[in-house]
């Protein structure tokens, strides 16, 4: 269990994030056409992902844009966006913002991603959706780069995730 805080206010995760070196947990989000997708849709390419508790907040639209840009840079990369959001509401967000280079997924139909990398919110105002994070994958799904964003109030370091998937 790690804790993080809200504007100051702890509250905890259902535990820790995948470590460095060790294999990623395969997961089945959801797509903006309602199809699962696992780790085998991106096999041979570079992953980050940016785990976010809602789109619909000024942090987590604020990373996902920097992550767009900076997704023309990686070509054996993807970027995939992991929230509780509906896929409608990240595709319309995606839309609107006219962000092209992330691909967002879904923890609509369960929240085994949040509980296998271990960001489920277990308590506090923001319980059952997911702490911020980013998590950096290799070609082969090895962890290569983690971060917990202790304030979810804060933002990712970007430097640090964009230059472990290079």
């Amino acid at each position: 269990m790690a804790k993080i805080t809200l504007n100051g206010a702890p509250f905890n995760t259902n535990g820790e994030l995948p470590a460095v070196g060790s294999k990623a947990p395969d997961f089945r989000l959801t797509n903006k056409d309602l199809a699962d997708v696992t780790l085998a849709n991106f096999k041979g390419k570079r992953k980050l992902l940016n785990i976010v508790p809602s789109l619909d907040t000024p942090v987590c639209a604020t990373s996902t844009k920097k992550f767009n840009e900076a997704a023309t840079k990686h070509k054996n990369a993807v970027i995939l966006i992991v929230s509780a959001d509906l896929p409608f509401a990240m595709g319309r967000f995606c839309g609107m913002e006219k962000l092209q280079n992330v691909i967002p997924l879904a923890m609509m139909r369960s929240r085994h991603f949040a509980k296998d990398y271990g960001v489920l919110i277990t308590d506090g105002p923001l319980e059952g959706i997911t702490a911020r994070a980013v998590v950096v994958l290799d070609e082969n799904d090895k962890v290569i780069y983690s971060q917990l964003v202790t304030e979810v109030a804060q933002e990712p370091n970007y430097d640090k995730a964009l230059s472990a998937l290079a």
